[in-house]
């Protein structure tokens, strides 16, 4: 019986959306159930216990299978990739073999043939097995394989740039280079580092601001130059040139999603390493009240962004999430009544009502060229994507003094330290002291799994020095499938917000430290500080002291 009779007769799919699976799988070449699962008729879990009832096959969660090493060598990869199918144990002459289709039978005997052992089918749900698989032969190994298998290659052919440019334009690369990004949009990573050392090539994913091994099968090193070569050409940079940095831009399309992929090439001693920075261009624009801000500091910063002038900044290392919380506020005060422009680099998010201006520097259009323009455009409230010297933030605070509201992003650790650094661009202390309204600093930490987050009373050893022990239990992750087994998924943001009053001013004008500033703010309760706010996620079960810990340097 196929298996869209044996779903229909199970009850689990009507006629009606059997003839229309079995129009779309006519269409597109895929397997009948995968068709009913990607149309919503009928669940993977639900499909899977029909088969194993109908093979009279036993199913088994690959998530929590431990296998030893010698018997995942049973099997060569060549076979695993093809076939789709794991070993996962092996008793005197019995293999026992993980798959998700049982319907071509007659290519296991292929197996069989091949060990010369019997084999013991089970089922596995497809997605599980497809991550096994990447996990324990490597992500993209099949690629690797076919590559590996198709030439022969001396050790040192991959240190030729003219072999690295004529394998990056060979399909199997192209694939490889595709299945390393597609794996990286699949682990949620935010950059992708590929990092060439003498007898080996590194790649790894920053996932939730960690980074972690990619898995990849170590036979990778022998084409380091043509996956270089293939993002060069990807990101139309100059593929002879090795000698100097290379900064350019890929668009990746993924499942509906379109990603915007910021590529940076600089030579290194053995090699050209390679920084992706992924940035998904149809990700939600989130709201204000999505952020996670504490109460009060939510209701501080919304009187700030409503203010008719005046420089509001917000700072935090690279990848903190500074630019979503301009693009929130941005949109908490978008109107038929304001006129808002902003100038990016690059413009991550679009948002209806706001005119953005991407810089382009290779035109001379950079921030300080743009922030210049846009005074002449009659507008409201400016954004600018970051102050990075004298000349911009000049530009701002003139911006301010006539009559604007002005925001802009900074790279301090702590929201009094915006202060100072704006001293040492050369900003005078007066000017600084009448524009600036408030700062706000932040943090990404991750957040406790859902799926496996679970009460916790924490050891003394367990906090970070300082920390008091908790009157209520906490939560911790114990790690499941949905978070690779760290107990973390997503991130959640910390955020520290300094206001300026008059005395704060007078502290600027005198060139006071930022310790001394924020001494002062605190006392006078003009500043909620990063560690605070991370000790209210951690009560509320969000995230872990540890996390704070790591986060703020506490």
């Amino acid at each position: 019986m196929g298996i869209g009779l044996l779903l229909q007769e199970r009850g689990l799919v009507s006629r009606d959306q059997l003839d229309e699976a079995i129009e779309t799988q006519t269409r597109t070449g895929e397997r009948l159930d995968r068709v009913l699962v990607r149309m919503g008729y009928v669940r993977s879990e639900d499909v899977l216990q029909a088969i194993g009832q109908q093979f009279s096959m036993p199913i088994v969660d690959l998530a929590s299978q431990e296998v030893p090493e010698e018997t995942l060598q049973l099997l060569p990869p060549r076979l695993v990739f093809k076939q789709q199918c794991v070993p996962i144990e092996h008793q005197g002459n019995t293999l026992r073999v993980a798959t998700c289709d049982p319907f071509e039978l007659t290519a296991f005997d292929e197996l069989r043939l091949l060990t010369n052992m019997d084999i013991e089918l089970v089922l596995a749900d497809e997605t599980d097995l497809r991550k096994f698989i990447r996990t324990h032969y490597g992500v993209a190994g099949d690629t690797l394989e076919a590559l590996g298998a198709g030439q022969e290659m001396a050790e040192d052919t991959a240190d030729t740039g003219e072999d690295g440019l004529d394998q990056a334009e060979q399909a199997s690369v192209i694939r490889l280079v595709n299945d390393l990004l597609v794996e990286a949009v699949r682990e949620r990573a935010t950059d992708v580092h590929i990092e060439p050392y003498e007898d080996s090539l590194a790649i790894r994913y920053r996932v939730d601001g960690v980074l972690v091994q990619a898995g990849v099968p170590a036979t990778v090193n022998q084409f380091r130059n043509a996956i270089v070569s293939r993002l060069k050409i990807m990101a139309n940079l100059n593929v002879a040139e090795k000698r100097v940095p290379q900064d350019g831009r890929i668009t990746l399309r993924r499942n509906g999603r379109e990603y915007d992929l910021r590529i940076s090439i600089i030579p290194m001693l053995f090699g050209e390493g390679v920084v992706i920075r992924i940035l998904s261009k149809t990700v939600a624009l989130l709201e204000l009240d999505e952020l996670g801000m504490e109460p009060e500091v939510k209701q501080h910063w919304e009187q700030l962004i409503s203010r008719p002038h005046g420089i509001l900044l917000v700072t935090g290392p690279t990848g903190s999430g500074k630019s979503t919380t301009l693009y929130a506020s941005l949109n908490q005060i978008v109107s038929d009544e304001v006129k808002i422009i902003t100038v990016e680099d690059p413009a991550e998010y679009n948002i209806v009502g706001v005119n953005q201006i991407q810089v382009q520097r290779e035109v001379g259009l950079d921030f300080a060229t743009g922030l210049r323009s846009i005074l002449r455009h009659d507008p409201d409230v400016i954004m600018v994507g970051e102050i990075r010297d004298r000349e911009t933030a000049e530009m701002a605070v003139q911006a301010s003094l006539t009559g604007h509201l002005v925001f802009s992003t900074l790279h301090t650790n702590d929201a009094a330290g915006a202060l100072p650094r704006l001293l040492d661009m050369g900003i005078e202390p007066f000017l600084v002291s009448s524009t600036i309204e408030g700062v706000l600093a932040q943090r990404l930490v991750r957040r406790v799994c859902d799926e496996c987050g679970m009460p916790w009373r924490p050891e003394p050893t367990d906090l970070p020095q300082g920390w008091p022990l908790p009157d209520t239990p906490l939560r911790r992750g114990a790690g499941c499938r949905e978070c690779r087994n760290t107990g973390f998924h997503g991130r959640v943001g910390i955020y520290e917000l300094l206001r300026i009053d008059e005395h704060l001013r007078e502290m600027i004008v005198q060139r006071t430290n930022a310790s001394r500033i924020a001494e002062e703010a605190s006392q006078a309760g003009l500043l909620h500080t990063l560690v605070a706010s991370g000790r209210i996620k951690v009560a509320g079960g969000l995230t872990i002291p540890a996390e704070v810990a790591r986060a703020t340097r506490d």
